[in-house]
């Protein structure tokens, strides 16, 4: 019990749950903003990936970090785009789609590495994004280390939570794209469009999404490997509900799954070989479920999600 009480007053606990929450951060606001217009984007495992990819691979062709940020949002907002064409004026399955887009961008990023690095073992490495060093901030008692030491990318991710915030509840624009989720037919009743809002918004929320797989080989690690993104789209699916569409709880969410899988891990150390690896490995997961279920409940959904729309037809 005392152990576990020193886990949790550790500044290195806490700093290392927002480091992992970073990629979910990026990628619950991205999900967030398709189902406020009406869209599910279950490609979002697949957008991971095209980030994880396009990001590391432009950095380490032209050596500039950014550039392949730049490159991984620019790469999640095609396939959002493409995603946004099959589902909004085809009106075709999101279910579908969505799967069809993550198998689709998982083999073609697969294919992609295979054909530009045919005879490499180990993947090249980049030098990653290192933690800023803030002068007084970085040195401040926990705050320090928890908040001001941190990457760039995930100071990123939580400006985007600001940002997100900002254009859903004091926008005119947010305010179209949460009417265009709830009752598309108001929306165009007063003259605009549903069809570029609601493919704006996928586009827009498939960006964001890439960027939490950009973190991981930009920032977390320095290379790009298969089964890096690890399920990491589905857990942002769920902390959507959880998070009632909000980006404030997007946030909290993002949070609460990165102090239990930080978790996770140092209870591991700690029973050493006593209890089974696999066990710690589900409580993250098991944790996020039981949230998942406590918050569903009263979860307020966009009443016009998975809805296709079609002008003139009721």
């Amino acid at each position: 019990m005392i152990d576990l009480l020193q886990i949790f007053l550790s500044d290195s606990f806490w700093a290392a749950s927002l480091r992992i929450a970073t990629p979910l951060i990026f990628g619950v606001l991205g999900a967030l903003m398709c189902e406020r217009s009406g869209v599910l984007n279950l490609g979002i495992e697949g957008i991971f990936v095209v980030g994880a990819m396009m990001g590391w691979l432009v950095a380490y062709l032209t050596g500039s970090l950014w550039l392949g940020v730049i490159a991984a949002a620019l790469s999640g907002g095609l396939f959002g785009l493409f995603h946004a064409i099959l589902t909004v004026p085809l009106g075709l399955s999101q279910h579908v789609s969505g799967l069809g887009i993550t198998m689709f961008a998982t083999a073609l990023m697969s294919f992609a590495y295979r054909t530009i690095f045919p005879q490499v073992a180990t993947p090249p490495r980049i030098e990653p994004f290192r933690a800023l060093d803030i002068p007084v901030l970085s040195d401040l008692p926990f705050l320090g280390p928890v908040l001001f030491q941190q990457t760039a990318l995930t100071w990123l991710a939580l400006a985007m939570v600001a940002l997100v915030w900002w254009l859903m509840d004091r926008t005119a624009l947010g305010v179209a794209i949460k009417a265009v989720g709830d009752n598309p037919d108001a929306v165009n009743a007063q003259g605009l469009s549903v069809m570029r809002l609601r493919m704006g918004a996928v586009v827009a929320g498939s960006a964001l999404m890439a960027l939490g797989g950009a973190f991981l080989t930009m920032s977390a690690f320095d290379a790009f490997f298969f089964g890096m993104v690890n399920g990491r789209g589905w857990i942002c699916i769920a902390l959507v509900i959880f998070a009632s569409w909000q980006p404030g709880k997007a946030l909290l969410g993002a949070l609460l799954f990165g102090m239990f899988d930080a978790l996770q891990v140092r209870l591991q150390t700690m029973a050493g070989a006593v209890v089974p690896g696999q066990v710690f490995l589900m409580v993250p997961y098991v944790l996020s479920i039981i949230a998942l279920i406590i918050a569903a409940r009263k979860a307020d959904y966009p009443r016009a999600l998975l809805k296709p729309w079609f002008k003139g037809q009721r």
